[in-house]
């Protein structure tokens, strides 16, 4: 299955992302490798809750709550409550490891007015794994883990704008012993920042249906190349740019909509595959390049210009009814370009809110057959409380409206 222990490493991080049809040989539409951007320790940015992954994974612009602290940190600076916190679960890719999961545990604290920090740890089981060499001998199980710890601050910078950081630090511990022909193999850790900002704007009447439109960005994992070998064999981690807007509209007292759409794409360099003297493709990369440099150029990079690095962005657009702040039902479709990845699915979910206790769940269709992640679920548990003495607020979920 693994002949280099570079590939070793790739291969299982890049399990997460397996259900493109190939991460390392993908074609595109006129026959020419796709150029498909990868990274080591992509479950960074895997959608580890259940509200935003029922809505396409659209979530840097909606309504804030205790996930916040991954889609978009800044956002909790306007959360309705003083506390809470989330449980968050998923099996993941079960039809290719049974027992992988990803498990995810965030909460927010409000210490002043405008000032919020928050604390998230995400952890993933890649389940056990039999890995063979490329002659197909076995060179024994293994059991990878991977987890990341999330420290984050937000602040009200008006009544309508914030912005937040988050320090990372995070371990990938792909090979847990030696195995034969890699027997220099360490866990990787390092450490990364986000840094992000929120926008929103109420009682905008479009049509006589009042409105509230918000826009949010976030810069997220900018962190140096890491490596579990060699420090010559070092690789990306997925630094990533995330921007979206979210419009909301209250039909009434007991209904609500919202319309989310979301723009994603990797701050990493894209791959450039030239002939070797055998005839084979050969990934050009510079082992000197800096961590600014890297993502300055992958915003123009592209081998094939500007038409190949817009289709590096992926889409998410979902859509989320609240009845009586009560009852939601989300639905949401993610797009990836064929020459990309070529990952797209339609997600539904749900939700139901009882004073100071939520639950959600999202369901993820994948288009084409015995798909990787067909009957993948996810299930998150929230609960957000007011101080003592402090009135309960009685929107659920949090207001997208910031507090004046």
């Amino acid at each position: 299955m693994f002949s280099k222990k570079g590939h070793l490493f790739i291969a299982l991080s890049g399990l997460l992302f397996s259900f493109s049809h190939t991460v390392f040989a993908q074609l595109g539409t006129s026959g020419q490798r796709g150029n498909i951007i990868t990274t080591t320790v992509p479950f960074l940015v895997v959608p580890p809750e259940s509200r935003a992954a029922g809505m396409g994974d659209a979530g840097v612009a909606t309504s804030p709550d205790a996930n916040s602290v991954h889609w978009n940190p800044s956002k909790i600076a306007f959360i309705d409550k003083d506390y809470g916190a989330s449980l968050s679960y998923s099996p993941w890719l079960r039809n290719i490891v049974p027992d992988m999961s990803l498990s995810y545990i965030s909460g927010y604290y409000r210490l002043r007015k405008q000032d919020v920090i928050a604390a998230s740890i995400r952890y993933f089981n890649l389940g056990t794994l039999q890995l063979t060499n490329g002659a197909g001998a076995s060179l024994g199980d293994q059991n990878p883990r991977e987890f990341a710890l999330d420290i984050s601050y937000a602040r009200q910078l008006s009544k309508r704008f914030s912005m937040g950081v988050t320090g990372r630090f995070f371990q990938s511990a792909l090979v847990s012993q030696n195995v034969q022909g890699i027997n220099t193999a360490t866990p990787a850790s390092s450490a990364a920042v986000d840094i992000s900002m929120f926008y929103s704007k109420p009682n905008i009447m479009i049509g006589g249906l009042n409105t509230t439109w918000a826009w949010g960005v976030n810069i997220s994992n900018i962190g140096p190349r890491i490596t579990y070998t060699n420090v010559k064999e070092q690789d990306f981690i997925p630094s990533n740019l995330r921007i979206g807007t979210a419009i909301t509209g209250d039909f009434d007292e007991y209904n609500r909509l919202t319309l989310a759409i979301d723009a994603n794409k990797l701050l990493v360099p894209t791959p450039l595959y030239l002939k070797n003297s055998l005839g084979q493709d050969s990934l050009v990369r510079d082992p000197n390049q800096s961590l600014i440099g890297a993502i300055v150029k992958s915003t123009y990079d592209a081998p094939g210009g500007i038409s190949e690095k817009l289709r590096e962005f992926q889409i998410s657009v979902g859509l989320e009814y609240w009845y009586n702040k009560l009852l939601a039902i989300r639905t949401g479709y993610f797009y990836e370009d064929a020459t990309k990845g070529n990952r797209n699915y339609f997600t539904l979910g749900g939700g139901i809110r009882y004073q100071m206790f939520g639950l959600d769940f999202a369901y993820m269709l994948p288009q084409g057959t015995n798909h990787p992640l067909a009957d993948t679920f996810r299930f998150t548990l929230l609960f957000n409380f007011m101080k003592s003495g402090k009135k309960e607020s009685s929107d659920v979920p949090a207001e997208t409206v910031p507090a004046n």
